[in-house]
């Protein structure tokens, strides 16, 4: 029956181009873009300037989502003694490593306090260069990743070559971070302080030099290569400078006894509460940093491992 309307083959519709597909290539191309300017100032020495352009970018879309942007355990008393679950985290499954990691620290300060300490890594039993490469890698690693995620933007960092360690020469990596240039003056304090003190003069400490939100990131930063070692092997081999560098900072600041011991408590849990969450970034960005990536492509490899993930 024809009611006088022509009917017409209707023509193939032409599927828009997924508008969301558009957005997520056009913003992993700004990022790209803005960290390689990021790695450009850092290069020629302009800290500030590449902090300024990565604070710009801090939570944006299409920017750097996880910088400074990591959960944190609420530093309370009751928290590290009574917080059984936090962020869908179940935190009684984490104590036996925060344990483990508290058992290393104490070791660790132990046996520096008898052979005056170390600046590397020392060799696990039976281990070989392959070993310690990547033992390196995991630790400094773990150092670069908290740093970012709370807010410490690292200037560059270095690990020692496959052919270093073939040689012999094991020396320890690492990472420098902006913010934290108060630990030129910490040695060259104690040694003073401990000269003072020997000659019955009065030492004063230097409380407030530093703010408490500097000292909570130092202390899970430096504690982060330590938990790293921990979450990758189950355990951890040597001696740690690091360890002993966040010793000499709170004995630099006159935090002791039991204060000492919550700072020392709340960093270890922190940091151990973080890494767990982000093992994937901290595996993108092992292998960023073992193809001797740029800080800014280490920092897209931890953008691109937590891009729908909560953070």
């Amino acid at each position: 029956m024809n009611f006088g309307v022509e009917l017409r083959p209707q023509s193939p519709v032409t599927r828009p181009l997924d508008v969301m597909e558009v957005k997520v290539e056009d913003f992993a191309a700004r990022r790209r873009r803005a960290l390689q300017r990021v790695d450009k100032q850092l290069s020629n020495g302009n800290f500030k300037t590449a902090q300024s352009l990565v604070k710009r970018l801090q939570g944006k879309s299409g920017g750097l989502r996880g910088f400074g942007a990591a959960k944190q355990i609420p530093k309370s008393l009751s928290a590290l003694e009574q917080l059984e679950f936090f962020d869908g985290v179940d935190l009684l499954s984490l104590r036996p490593l925060v344990d483990l990691v508290l058992d290393s620290i104490q070791s660790s300060l132990l046996d520096q306090d008898k052979i005056g300490g170390s600046e590397e890594l020392m060799h696990g039993e039976g281990s070989n260069c392959k070993d310690d490469h990547f033992l390196c890698l995991q630790h400094e690693a773990g150092h670069f990743l908290v740093g970012y995620l709370l807010g410490a933007l690292p200037k560059g960092y270095s690990i020692p070559s496959m052919e270093d360690l073939t040689h012999g020469n094991f020396s320890s990596g690492k990472v420098e971070f902006l913010g934290f240039e108060f630990l030129r003056e910490v040695g060259v304090d104690l040694m003073l302080k401990s000269n003072m003190k020997r000659k019955g003069m009065v030492v004063k400490a230097n409380r407030g030099k530093i703010s408490s939100k500097i000292l909570n990131q130092f202390s899970c930063i430096i504690l982060g290569g330590l938990v790293a070692e921990h979450l990758e092997f189950g355990h951890s081999v040597g001696l740690h400078s690091d360890v002993e560098k966040l010793s000499n900072v709170t004995k630099w600041l006159g935090i002791s006894g039991a204060d000492a011991n919550f700072q020392m408590r709340w960093a270890t849990l922190n940091t151990v509460f973080i890494l767990h969450r982000h093992h994937e970034a901290r595996s993108r960005l092992v292998e960023a940093m073992a193809s001797d990536k740029s800080v800014g492509q280490c920092i897209s490899s931890i953008e691109n491992a937590i891009e729908q993930k909560p953070i």
